[in-house]
């Protein structure tokens, strides 16, 4: 359940604004500020299986949206190379302190043109 809840929560953070206020409001009382459906029921002054459908409904439009538009796959790759740059970066930093030959460390730059190269496609 966390990490169905994680990663609602990360479509909400990347698609709200498409979504009907009320949508907007449900996901993120339940997902974000953990009530219950009770709570969101008595909140809005619906019953509980009419806040049930309303978030499985806005769930599957927040899927359908990271179908069409791919923004926080695109956001997760973005970083993981970010990650790796960062990491070549250090690499290369600690290659400098040793005293690593010219060659050596033109390696390492290579390597980080080509990953912030990819970074820009």
């Amino acid at each position: 359940m966390l990490e169905k809840t994680i990663e609602i929560s990360l479509l909400f953070d990347f698609y709200s604004q498409l979504l009907t206020e009320r949508q907007r409001d449900m996901i993120d009382l339940y997902y974000n500020q953990d009530f219950s459906l009770g709570e969101i029921a008595e909140t809005f002054q619906i019953s509980r299986q009419a806040v049930y459908d309303t978030l499985k409904r806005t769930e599957k439009i927040l899927y359908e949206y990271e179908e069409k538009l791919k923004l926080v796959q695109l956001f997760a790759s973005k970083s993981d190379s970010i990650q790796k740059t960062l990491e070549s970066v250090l690499s290369l930093e600690e290659e400098i302190q040793q005293g690593t030959p010219k060659e050596g460390l033109k390696q390492h730059l290579d390597k980080i043109k080509s990953l912030l190269t990819e970074l820009l496609n």
